[in-house]
Order: structure tokens, then C-alpha cells, then sequence
């Protein structure tokens, strides 16, 4: 696979308006498995299918975001985030309440949830939001697909509350740049996560506490919300039961083998993150085969992966989930 500075530079993204041609384009690219950064009253978010392991690992190479941590599904309403959540009393209470608007709800993925397990960083829960923007909502429309859409900038810098600042930072790395205006709250979604009956504070926000309170009661500290994660607050990953061993060139006897590249010589069965040696595609597969794989050995040997790129979060993510952090 040849390196960033091999490949021809890319053009940088065209800015469109939110006409409804703007955004029949907008959805066109994101169905192809593209990036569009998009208007919220929060702030401009970089969306992907969060159903496309692949579209959404290219969040991660874009933002050049050093781990995958969960990212924000954003929901067009309630009936859309039911079929990927299970929503208690409560969190409905939340939902009608403040959605659409700047709140996000943790909550458990239903078994049937769509999203990539990249999107969700291999966990039980699922963020979720619905935006308070008429572009974006009708962009979500659009597609008929719930959208993952952390902050449109590099990773670590100052979040973007207008196209110019994405288009100053990521042009050349994404496809396609929706302007709908400076973002009215300027200020990142309020995380809310609902553990039994209570709810827990992840991430305080554009929504003020006493509104949310004034349904919720007094809300927990997140040190109260043990094993609930959210963007931004990783604190343990998904790590499988099964004994891990890294930079494995062979599997030994009865060990189940995550390959990357062109396949080794027979061995005991395993799964192959990408037989291209592509780490966009390996990106894409990493929670879901290492679940598999988890499910049915003892002892898991993974192969070698070019730590560039978004190899650097592909290793540091194994490195995690063989104990090595």
C-alpha cells in the first residue's frame, strides 16, 4: 500500500449551499461511502454512513484522531434512533423533550442495531443524537441511514462553528463541504448516559444541566457510570476473553490467527482484516472480527500492522485489548 506522500493530492472538497440539490449531492456522496462535514447548531460535524465500517474509518483517518473512541450517531427523530437503541421511559422522556436539540443519549444498542462496531468502538452502547439543524436533518432523511458525525477538524483542535474553519483545516481530506450557516450554539452536545433509572452527566454542553435535571433529578458524576463511555471520555475498551499476542508472524497450535496482508501458510481458522494490506479496510473489520474470534477460541495471534496512518490506532487499540496500555 503506498504511503500519503505517494499518492496524488487530492482536490480540495467543493463547498455547496443546503438547497435540496445541495443536499441530493451531499446524501449521493455519503451512500458512496464518502465525507461530508455538515452544518449542526452545535457545531460542523464530519459524517459518514454509520452503517459503512469503511466510510466510517475514514472519519478516523481524516480527523487523524490517535484512538477510536465512539463517535455520535446523529438520528433524523425518535423512530430512526429506536430501531439502533432501547430507550427506557426516561430516556424517551429525554428525547421528546430536547430532541431535536443539543443532547446526546448513551444508551444500549437494540441486537439489531446497524451501525459498524467501529462507529461504536466495539461497545454495548450507542450515542445518539438528532440535530437541530433543517440541512442536516434533511440530509439524514435523505440517506434513511443514521449519520457519524464527530467534530469536523483535526483531532484535538478547536471544534469548527463555520464552513471556512472546516474547509481551512480539512478540504483536502474529505469530499464534500455542506454551508449552512454559523452554528447558533457554537458550543459541542450535552452527553447524557442513563444507567438503570438514573442518568449520568459524561460530558456538560450547549444544554444546561438544571433542564436536563428538571426530568432526570440531580445527575450522577461520571465517576458513578461504570463501564458507560462516550466520545471523548474512553476510559477501558472492548477486550476479548481470549489471551491476545501481538506482532505474530504464525499462530501457534490452537490459536485462532487476525491476519492483515497476503494470507500465511494454513494454520488453525482465522479471519483476515484486510487481505490488501488496506488500513482503512482493516480499520473497519477490527471489533467485529476480534468479537468473532473471541467467540470461539481461547487464544487469538495477531499479525504485524504498519503502524502509520491509522495503523498507529489499529495498534494502540490491540495493545489495549491484550493489556498492554
Amino acid at each position: 500500500m503506498n504511503s500519503d506522500s505517494e499518492l496524488p493530492p487530492r482536490v480540495p472538497a467543493p463547498i455547496r449551499g443546503a438547497s435540496p440539490a445541495d443536499l441530493d449531492e451531499a446524501a449521493r456522496v455519503i451512500l458512496s461511502g464518502g465525507l461530508v462535514a455538515v452544518p449542526t447548531e452545535t457545531v460542523y460535524g464530519l459524517a459518514a454512513d454509520a452503517t459503512n465500517g469503511l466510510a466510517v474509518a475514514k472519519i478516523f483517518t481524516a480527523k487523524g484522531r490517535p484512538s477510536f473512541n465512539p463517535l455520535i450517531c446523529h438520528v433524523s427523530n425518535l423512530a430512526m434512533a429506536a430501531e439502533l437503541a432501547e430507550f427506557s421511559p426516561l430516556a424517551l422522556s429525554l428525547a421528546r423533550a430536547f430532541w431535536p436539540g443539543p443532547l446526546t443519549l448513551v444508551l444500549p444498542r437494540t441486537r439489531t442495531c446497524p451501525v459498524s462496531d467501529l462507529a461504536t468502538a466495539g461497545l454495548d452502547t450507542i450515542a445518539l443524537r438528532s440535530p437541530k439543524h433543517v440541512a442536516t436533518l434533511g440530509l439524514i432523511e435523505r440517506v434513511g441511514r443514521p449519520l457519524a458525525a464527530p467534530s469536523a477538524n483535526p483531532s484535538e483542535t478547536i471544534s469548527p462553528t463555520t464552513a471556512a474553519h472546516v474547509a481551512h483545516n480539512l478540504a483536502s481530506k474529505i469530499d464534500l463541504i455542506i454551508d449552512g450557516g454559523a452554528c447558533s450554539a457554537g458550543l459541542e452536545s450535552t452527553i447524557i448516559a442513563l444507567a438503570g433509572s438514573g442518568a449520568v452527566m459524561l460530558r456538560p454542553g450547549a444544554l444546561e444541566r438544571s433542564q436536563i435535571e428538571s426530568l432526570t433529578g440531580p445527575l450522577a458524576s461520571p465517576d458513578a457510570s461504570k463501564g458507560i463511555l462516550a466520545p471523548g471520555m474512553m476510559r477501558r475498551h472492548y477486550a476479548p476473553r481470549a489471551r491476545l499476542r501481538l506482532n505474530a508472524l504464525d499462530p501457534q497450535p490452537g490459536e485462532a490467527y487476525l491476519a492483515f496482508g497476503a494470507p500465511p501458510k494454513p494454520h488453525s481458522p482465522s479471519l483476515n482484516l484486510s487481505i490488501r494490506g488496506d488500513l482503512e479496510e482493516a480499520a473497519s473489520n477490527l471489533f467485529a472480527m476480534l468479537r468473532a474470534l473471541d467467540e470461539s477460541h481461547d487464544s487469538i495471534a495477531e499479525a504485524p500492522i504498519p503502524g502509520h496512518g491509522i495503523g498507529e490506532a489499529i495498534n494502540g487499540r490491540l495493545s489495549r485489548a491484550g493489556g498492554n496500555s
